[in-house]
């Protein structure tokens, strides 16, 4: 009896499984043909439509963009921008093709209304400002972001009424970079910008001064490892300037003297004393500071220069050799 009974359950898994496959009930080992545009399952033999309305489960990217050269498969807008008041959510009419999408006269049918406001469309036009100066001077996606959070809190302030969006911008950014520790030269921002360093100046005053905006100060130390990198100088070379700058600061060698001056007339001493020789001209250049500013600052200096150098500093060139301006 017990024999029976399993044979019975075999039976009826079999017609459970027969009964679930999809096949043609007059070519049973057919080959089914899949029409994914309609959904249905063809017999290869007769044509027998076996199942109809049946998922695709391949990809579903479509496109629907007018441009020739390459597959869109943007399935969504863009990012959502959380400082923007319509969180950049919008919808924009493609251009039409057909002749439904034109009336009589030959004028379109459909057009793209303003959707965005007029501040979500200047802090657009901010945003885009920061980033394109931003990507000119390498800086990284976190000082981009805060250098937008900044703008976004003065436009919100409304305490920069009638000055230049683009002023503000670059202000915002160069305010970004001295709050996360890689601080950028006001020459450095104007050289991608559009506006004047004395207009970005007034609009750093101006935001420091309305939104309590705090900043560190800068140190000659915040562009020694920058400017020696990109003079190509040696490691020696870039701690005995290092420790040049900090002890003519320490010692109050050079009052008055900006950070990037003392940091570039320290590199000009370092590099003098090595034989690995850069001019006033070629650290002029990098540092945004003229021949004069550097060379006022070296003079200073060479009096005291045997205080300054790091004791094992390996000279090339004698202190008592080293030029006199």
């Amino acid at each position: 009896f017990s024999c029976l009974n399993n044979s019975f359950r075999v039976f009826i898994v079999s017609l459970r499984r027969m009964s679930s496959k999809v096949a043609c009930k007059f070519h049973p080992d057919a080959t089914l043909i899949e029409d994914y545009r309609a959904g249905d399952q063809i017999c290869s033999e007769c044509g027998l439509v076996v199942g109809d309305r049946v998922i695709d489960v391949g990809s579903e990217w479509r496109t629907f963009s007018s441009e020739s050269g390459g597959e869109d498969k943007s399935r969504v807008g863009g990012a959502e921008n959380t400082l923007l008041g319509s969180s950049d959510l919008s919808t924009i009419i493609g251009p039409g093709t057909g002749g439904a999408s034109f009336s009589a006269d030959g004028k379109a049918m459909y057009n793209n209304r303003p959707t965005v406001s007029s501040s979500d469309r200047t802090l657009m036009n901010a945003f885009r400002t920061i980033s394109n100066m931003s990507d000119r001077i390498n800086l990284p996606r976190t000082i981009i972001d805060r250098a937008n959070n900044l703008f976004k809190m003065v436009s919100d302030g409304k305490n920069l009424k009638g000055r230049a969006n683009d002023a503000i911008a670059a202000a915002c950014l160069y305010i970004a970079c001295r709050q996360e520790g890689v601080p950028r030269t006001f020459k450095e921002i104007v050289a991608v910008s559009t506006v004047s360093k004395k207009e970005i100046g007034r609009c750093f005053k101006l935001i420091l001064k309305a939104h309590d905006t705090s900043v560190e100060l800068i140190t000659t130390g915040d562009f020694m490892s920058r400017f020696c990198g990109t003079l190509s100088l040696s490691r020696d070379v870039q701690k005995a300037a290092t420790s040049i700058a900090k002890k003519a600061v320490d010692l109050d060698i050079v009052p008055g003297r900006s950070p990037i001056s003392v940091a570039a007339a320290a590199i000009y001493m370092a590099s003098q004393a090595s034989d690995d020789k850069r001019t006033q001209r070629e650290i002029a250049d990098i540092a945004g500071v003229a021949d004069v500013t550097i060379r006022q600052s070296y003079k200073l200096m060479l009096p005291r220069a045997a205080e300054l150098f790091p004791q094992d500093f390996k000279f090339t060139t004698p202190i008592e050799n080293l030029p006199q301006n």
